[in-house]
C-alpha cells in the first residue's frame, strides 16, 4: 500500500508530480538541495491549486486538504525514512541520479519502491546504483503533469512484476493512463518527441519558417497540442539537448543535436525558466 510518496527534485516535473500526487490523496514530501527552489515550488503549487479552484476543477476544501499533505524538505536522508515510493525527478545527468539513488539505498525502508522520471535513460543502469533492482522502475510523466494523461512505465532488466503492478496502481490513482514498455533508449515517446523537436531546430536554422509558423504548422497540421518550440521552451532547451546527446550516443546519427539548439543553450536561452528560449517570456504573465 502506497501512502507516502517522496519526490526528489522540485523543478517543473517534480512539483507537477507532487501536485497531482497530493491531489490524489497521497502524502507527499518534495526534496531539493536549495531552500529557494523549494519556496518557488511551493508558490507554483499553490498557484496550481488556485487556478484549479478558479476553473471549478477542484473545490477549495480539496485544495486545502491536498496542500496540507505536502511538505518541503532539504535533507533527503531524513525525508525518505517513511517513504513507500520515491519518484526521482532530478536533471537528466547520470552522476546526479547516482548520488540520489545511493542515498535512497542507505536510508529508505526495505519495502520502498524507487522510480525515476527519466525520459530517455536506462532504468536498469539507474537501478544499479542501489541494491534493489527488482523494486526500481521508470515512471515517465509528461509536462504539464496535471494536464497530460499518460505515464510511460518502463521496466528495467530485473524489475519485478509486483513493482510494475504497484506503480500502475499509483498512476491510476493519480488519474493517469499508463503504458508498460520494455527498456530501450528513449522509450517510445521521447524518441519521437526528440526527433520532432530537433528537426524543428534544423528547419529554423535553414530559414524554412519562423518559430510561430513552424509551431502552428505542427499543431494544426499534425494535431499536436503544443508546437515543438513551445514544448522545448516549457521543458527546457538544456533538457532537450541533454536528451538528444544521450540518444545520439546510444542510437546514432539521426539524433545528432541541431547546431542552433546547441547555440541557444550556450547563450543561456533555456526557455521559460530563464525568461527566454526560442521565444521571449518577459511579459507580466510570462507570455511571449
Amino acid at each position: 500500500m502506497i501512502n507516502c510518496i517522496v519526490v526528489v527534485g522540485s523543478g517543473v516535473m517534480g512539483r507537477g508530480i507532487a501536485y497531482v500526487a497530493a491531489l490524489s490523496g497521497f502524502h507527499v514530501k518534495i526534496v531539493d538541495t536549495e531552500q529557494a527552489a523549494l519556496e518557488q515550488a511551493r508558490e507554483e503549487i499553490i498557484g496550481l491549486f488556485e487556478k484549479g479552484i478558479k476553473r471549478q476543477k477542484i473545490t477549495s476544501n480539496l485544495a486545502e486538504t491536498s496542500l496540507n499533505q505536502i511538505s518541503y524538505e532539504i535533507d533527503l536522508s531524513l525525508a525518505v525514512k517513511t517513504a513507500d515510493l520515491v519518484i526521482e525527478a532530478v536533471p537528466e545527468q547520470l552522476a546526479i541520479k547516482k548520488s540520489v539513488f545511493e542515498v535512497l539505498e542507505l536510508h529508505a525502508p526495505a519495502k520502498c519502491y524507487f522510480a525515476t522520471n527519466t525520459s530517455t535513460m536506462s532504468p536498469t543502469e539507474i537501478a544499479s546504483y542501489s541494491n534493489r533492482p527488482d523494486k526500481t522502475i521508470a515512471m515517465h510523466f509528461f509536462n504539464p503533469v496535471h494536464k497530460m494523461p499518460l505515464v510511460e512505465i518502463v521496466r528495467g532488466l530485473e524489475t519485478s512484476d509486483e513493482t510494475v503492478e504497484v506503480v500502475k496502481k499509483v498512476a491510476e490513482q493519480m488519474g493517469k493512463e499508463s503504458v508498460v514498455v520494455k527498456e530501450f533508449p528513449g522509450f517510445v515517446t521521447s524518441r519521437i518527441s526528440a526527433l520532432v523537436g530537433n528537426e524543428a531546430f534544423y528547419m529554423l536554422q535553414e530559414g524554412l519558417g519562423t518559430p510561430e509558423e513552424i509551431d502552428k504548422a505542427i499543431k494544426l497540421g499534425l494535431n499536436y497540442p503544443m508546437g515543438p518550440f513551445e514544448l522545448g521552451d516549457l521543458v527546457g532547451l538544456d533538457t532537450r539537448l541533454n536528451n538528444l546527446k544521450y540518444l545520439h550516443e546510444k542510437l546514432g546519427e539521426k539524433y545528432r543535436p541541431a547546431p542552433l539548439l546547441e547555440q541557444y543553450v550556450k547563450a543561456g536561452r533555456l526557455g521559460r525558466k530563464t525568461g527566454k528560449g526560442v521565444y521571449s517570456y518577459t511579459g507580466e504573465e510570462g507570455e511571449r
